[in-house]
């Protein structure tokens, strides 16, 4: 039980692990849709970020969205340790939260569309797990690239709320954040359950729909 509550536990930056100054390696092109990972990407894409349990599963959510997805990789973000792997990332002693990014063209997909993939694939209330995983890594997290998905994660997260509390859940845990630095997972994280179709995925949603408007929208980010 000690170790469990450990593992709930934010460290500090002084507590944390120290990390390493290179990066980690990673896969050079994403594995279904063979792009460069790491960029560059095209002009006139947007980029976004999500933490909601286990990446595996969560990766998967956004790159069956298909039309107007570019790439998505898996990753850590949020905390304090510099390129840090997997297994320290699962110590609870890095921070970071696991969290896919996405990059999507708007003229296409909508980051509002993105969101509501978001809301409905998990449940936000939880704190720090997603079902039975439990630790940092799995809080749920939207963290914005602009002022426009600020709001647009804010409007969101308070229409959602409305809906689970009319279903009986309680107040969502979710943390909107600016965008921290993002540190790509090791090469095998990538897509994972692409390369392993019966692999784990522990996401569940509340089967609450998320009542927002996922129209397209001409706007994009710098």
């Amino acid at each position: 039980m000690l170790f469990a509550r450990k593992k709930t536990e934010m460290p500090t930056a002084e507590t944390a692990l120290k990390g390493r100054p290179n990066a980690l390696p990673t896969a050079a092109e994403h594995f279904i849709f063979g792009r460069a990972l790491k960029g560059p990407y095209p002009q006139g894409l947007e980029t976004a970020m999500f933490g909601f349990g286990c990446f595996w599963g969560a990766e998967r959510k956004f790159w069956e969205l298909g039309a107007g997805i570019w790439v998505t990789a898996v990753g850590y973000a949020g905390g304090f340790t510099p390129n840090a792997t997997y297994e320290e990332v699962c110590t609870g002693k890095t921070g970071h939260n696991e969290v896919v990014l996405v990059v999507f063209d708007p003229k296409v997909i909508s980051y509002e569309t993105l969101l509501k993939t978001f809301w409905e694939s998990h449940n936000p209330t939880q704190g720090m797990r997603q079902g039975n995983d439990v630790g940092t890594q799995y809080r749920s997290g939207i963290y914005y690239f602009s002022d426009a998905q600020r709001e647009a994660a804010e409007r969101s997260k308070t229409a959602y709320q409305k809906g689970l509390s009319s279903a009986g859940y309680g107040a969502i845990t979710t943390e909107i954040l600016p965008a921290p630095e993002f540190f790509f997972a090791e090469d095998y994280h990538q897509q994972y359950l692409a390369k392993v179709p019966h692999g784990y995925c522990g996401l569940g949603g509340t089967g609450v729909s998320c009542p927002v408007s996922t129209g397209v929208t001409s706007t994009t980010v710098d």
